[in-house]
Order: C-alpha cells, then sequence, then structure tokens
C-alpha cells in the first residue's frame, strides 16, 4: 500500500518531462554539439552524486573527485590491461568506487562537519599523490594514455564527434537518475532527510544514522565512479586533474548554480557550469573564473528563490503585454 505522505512528491511533473524532453532534443537536432552534451552528462551525474551525501544526507565534501578519479583511473586500466569492453569497465569502476566509499565512510562519519571536510579532502589528495607516484601504471603526470574501447554493446563505435559517447552518457545519466529518485522518495529517503535536518532527533526515533549515511555516502562514490568512468571512455584519456582539488571546487559550484536537496539541482547546475564555463572562456579566456565567481555571489546574495520568481514575473508580464497588443 502506497503511503499517502509519500505519493505526492514522488509522482512526475510535467516540468520533469519537458527536461528530459529537452535534453533528448538536444541530442536528436544538435548533435554538433555531441561533445558538449557528453560534458554536460558526466558532470551532471558527478553533481547528483554530490547532491546524494550533501542535499539529502548533510555530509560536505572538499575530496568527492576522489571517487570520480578512482572510477576514471579503474576504467582506464581495466581498458589497458584487462579488458576493452565499456560496459565492463564501466561496473568494475562502479564497484571499486563503491568499495573506497564504503572503506571512507568510516572515517567520514566521525567528528564534526569541519572534521568531514578536511577528511574527504585528504582522501582525495592520497590518491592523487598515489595516482602521481605509481606512473608506470597510471601514467603519472603525463596521464593514462591510449585507452581505447571495444563498440559499445559490440555494435556502436567510440566516434570522434562523440556522438555514440553522448547517448551513451545520457543513458546512464537518465537510469541513474531514476533510481536516484526512487531512492530518496522512499523510506529510506525520508530518514536521510530527518538525519539532515536533527541527527539527534533522528537517532531518538530509532533511525539508524550511521548505517544509512554509510549507505548513501558508498551509494554517491559509486555515482561519482559511474560518471569519472564515462570520461575515460568517452575521451580515452585520464590524467592527474580528475582527482584534483579544482574537480571537487567545480561540481560543488555546480550544484549550488543549482540548488541542493532536490536532484534536479545537480543536472540544471551542471548545465549552467558548463555553458558558462564556454561561453566566458571564449569571452575572455584569462577571467572567465572571475565572471563564474560572480554569478555565485550574485545568487548567494539575491537568493536563487526570489530570482526564480523575478523572471517568473517579467516573462509573464511580457506575455500579457503582448497578447493585449491589437
Amino acid at each position: 500500500m502506497t503511503r499517502p505522505g509519500l505519493l505526492p512528491a514522488a509522482r512526475i511533473r510535467s516540468a520533469e518531462i519537458l527536461f528530459w524532453v529537452c535534453a533528448l532534443g538536444a541530442l536528436i537536432f544538435l548533435p554538433q554539439y555531441a561533445a558538449l552534451w557528453t560534458e554536460i552528462a558526466t558532470l551532471a551525474l558527478f553533481a547528483l552524486s554530490l547532491d546524494l551525501i550533501l542535499g539529502y544526507g548533510g555530509i560536505v565534501s572538499l575530496g568527492h573527485a576522489a571517487f570520480f578519479g578512482f572510477g576514471a583511473y579503474a576504467a582506464g586500466i581495466f581498458a589497458i590491461h584487462v579488458s576493452p569492453d565499456p560496459l565492463t569497465g564501466l561496473v568494475v569502476a562502479t564497484l571499486g568506487a563503491a568499495l573506497l566509499g564504503a572503506l571512507t565512510s568510516v572515517i567520514v562519519l566521525r567528528g564534526t562537519d569541519l572534521t568531514r571536510l578536511m577528511v574527504t579532502l585528504a582522501v582525495a589528495s592520497i590518491l592523487f599523490e598515489l595516482a602521481n607516484r605509481f606512473s608506470s601504471l597510471t601514467g603519472g603526470a603525463d596521464g593514462l594514455q591510449g585507452v581505447f574501447m571495444d563498440p559499445l554493446l559490440g555494435r556502436f563505435e567510440f566516434d570522434l564527434a562523440g556522438v555514440v559517447g553522448s547517448w551513451y552518457a545520457f543513458a546512464l545519466l537518465f537510469i541513474l537518475f531514476l533510481i536516484a529518485r526512487r531512492l530518496v522518495h522512499s523510506p529510506f529517503g525520508v530518514g536521510l532527510k530527518a538525519i539532515r535536518d536533527n541527527r539527534l532527533r533522528a537517532t531518538a526515533i530509532g533511525i539508524p544514522v550511521n548505517r544509512r549515511l554509510a549507505a548513501v555516502y558508498t551509494l554517491a562514490a559509486a555515482y561519482a565512479g559511474v560518471a569519472g568512468a564515462l570520461l575515460t571512455q568517452t575521451t580515452g584519456f585520464a590524467s592527474l586533474d580528475v582527482l584534483s582539488f579544482q574537480r571537487s571546487a567545480d561540481v560543488l559550484l555546480a550544484l549550488v548554480l543549482g540548488g541542493t536537496g532536490y536532484l534536479y539541482g545537480g543536472l540544471i547546475g551542471a548545465v549552467i557550469f558548463k555553458i558558462m564555463h564556454d561561453v566566458l572562456s571564449a569571452l575572455t579566456p584569462q577571467y572567465w573564473q572571475f565572471w563564474m565567481g560572480f554569478a555565485l555571489v550574485v545568487i548567494v546574495m539575491v537568493g536563487r528563490e526570489r530570482m526564480y520568481d523575478a523572471v517568473t514575473r517579467t516573462v509573464r508580464r511580457l506575455i500579457t503585454a503582448r497578447g493585449g497588443r491589437p
């Protein structure tokens, strides 16, 4: 029997359908931007993984790139030394990142938010140095090169234009989003929100706080591992950049731009971040980060809700004024 309190939140809205239809339309009608769509889908999946722990679990992380980079290197090394099958490599990268998440969750869940920030940053830094140290396996500062993938499902070869890669990334993003959506609207997800809002009260009513946080942290690590594997498989390359602090900062910025705690925030933020990055870096290659930071400051100072209301009112006035013309 469906719980009445969970039904309205879990119901699919028309805006959600429109979002995915627009994404599908971009793939079909704008294939010349396939490489950009792949980057957006990869960042969106990465941001989705961060939203699971930050927006729903209340776990702040400055080193989420640890799982992204682990998945990227795992997929690349597996393709070079074991099998170039993309789906098998994806599974290996996902399981490896999930295992890393499960192991580090024991450390991350201890202490305060400041402790978690430093621990997550330390984990990413350790992996960065290990990847740099074992250059015979990872390529070190030169990066992991020579990653060639077999055709997807034995039929679709990864082309230079990136069309197959964009459909591959979009399909994975859509499937994993549906799983995450179902999860956050389940009793497990409601328990996570209770833990995020008031951990002591959640403990008092019998919610197993540590187990649920460890579970969502492991799941988020797996999602980040998929995103990292996608990057390596679609570009044929992995470098130390996938484990850098800049990678963690970028995904956090994308999530802040879109909003936390409702899944679509990571997706919308990824679209805004990548488009702004492409446009601003083309206009001002040296100062694009300044304008990105300026946009973030405006959002924080003005408020996302007030900006949305102002845009909505403006659009309605324009529509009304145009409709009233003879």
